[in-house]
């Protein structure tokens, strides 16, 4: 089965991303996890840092004559910055006696991980949380996440994202509105989505919107402060039967949902009309089933692609929200861990809205449980075994 780990900090040497259980024979290259590195850099709204940070994950290991050969896959990805940064890195990297002239940071910002990581790990200092809980990890988790989209794209299934609402700006009618954009897209594959939503400096799909959306940005970044918003993810091309419904660990949606909130500042998940189910009754939610062309299928695609924890061959549809950044340039009251006196936060660099490079996160980390469901049922060792057993 499909696994990656990530090492690295924001502003150090590099950061390092092995990824196993990618069958043999897939190809693969550089430039198909570049795509997706571009596209998480692009967005309204970013900080400063993305002026000269131009991801490129390097393959060390894993690859041979362009085809994944079945074992671990190696990446690193240099940070560009790190000479100009590297005032900040010895404050993480320093041995004893070293960096003593360094004055450590004892300013936790509310809504980050400052404190609470100072706290489980007995740092002296927040810069180590700063550095490893730091967005910038998501890089090399999209490097990752992108191997095994290229998998799942191989045997049909795509995966596409958009923006839905920023700060105050969205749908007022999100189930209905957003259908009216994205079905019609969906039936030329998830892809077609994102391809879509690029166009767009926030990814949204509706040109009004995206306009409001980016007013909206400029307000807050005069203000100082930072926003975030709604996104949703669609997945096309799914077989029924991924999924199980006998174990609650194996519940697909369940999967998905933690992938999900294990990212950072993400702080819901809901699968298709989601939350919006507990407001209507019965037969306005479940989806009438048809026989055609001999198939099973549904007359709608209110519950997201999901019954029972698993697929029912229909496109996922996975919606999310994401908190707004809490590294603002207006600050905000804290506690000083040394003297314990309220004090203002200190600023670190951010972006005022992450949400349109966030997108590509979300996309990105729901393909390996995406991967791993479809390797339960139609696994093996190559992409050749695998075809044998799966017939689209």
């Amino acid at each position: 089965m499909i696994r990656y780990l990530t090492a690295g900090e924001s502003h150090g040497p590099q950061l390092t991303g092995i990824i196993e259980g990618i069958p043999a024979g897939l190809p693969l290259s550089e430039d198909n996890i570049a795509l997706h590195l571009a596209r998480r850099q692009k967005g309204y709204g970013r900080g400063g840092r993305m002026a000269f940070e131009k991801d490129r994950a390097e393959i060390s290991s894993g690859l041979r004559f362009g085809l994944t050969t079945g074992a671990p896959i190696a990446m690193q990805m240099p940070n560009r910055a790190y000479k100009k940064d590297d005032a900040n890195w010895p404050k993480v990297m320093a041995k004893e006696g070293d960096g003593e002239d360094v004055d450590p940071i004892t300013v936790p910002r509310p809504g980050h991980a400052d404190l609470v990581g100072l706290q489980k790990y007995r740092y002296d200092d927040i810069r180590p949380v700063i550095e490893r809980s730091s967005a910038r990890e998501t890089a090399m988790r999209v490097a990752c996440c992108s191997i095994a989209r290229l998998f799942l794209k191989h045997f049909g299934i795509e995966i596409g994202g958009h923006v839905t609402r920023i700060g105050s700006n969205g749908y007022e009618k999100p189930w209905d509105d957003v259908r009216q954009k994205v079905d019609p897209l969906m039936e030329q594959g998830a892809e077609t989505i994102f391809r879509a939503a690029d166009e767009s400096p926030v990814r949204c799909l509706d040109g009004d919107l995206t306009q409001k959306m980016r007013d909206e940005i400029i307000v807050r970044r005069k203000e100082g402060s930072s926003l975030g918003g709604h996104w949703e993810v669609v997945v096309t091309g799914l077989p029924a039967g991924l999924g199980s419904f006998v174990h609650w660990d194996r519940k697909l949606e369940g999967q998905l949902a933690q992938a999900i909130m294990g990212t950072q500042a993400m702080k819901g998940v809901e699968i298709g009309l989601g939350f919006e189910t507990g407001r209507r009754h019965g037969q306005v939610v479940h989806d009438e089933i048809t026989y055609e062309n001999d198939q099973y299928k549904r007359r709608t695609n209110r519950l997201g692609g999901f019954e029972g924890g698993i697929t029912t061959g229909m496109p996922l549809i996975i919606r999310g929200v994401m908190k707004p950044i809490p590294t603002m340039l207006t600050p905000i009251k804290t506690v000083d861990i040394e003297s314990k006196e309220e004090t203002d936060t200190r600023y670190e660099r951010s972006d005022v809205c992450a949400l349109p490079r966030a997108v590509v996160v979300m996309e990105s980390v729901i393909a390996p449980v995406l991967a791993n469901a479809f390797l339960a049922k139609y696994g093996g060792d190559s992409i050749s075994e695998i075809e044998e057993r799966y017939k689209k």
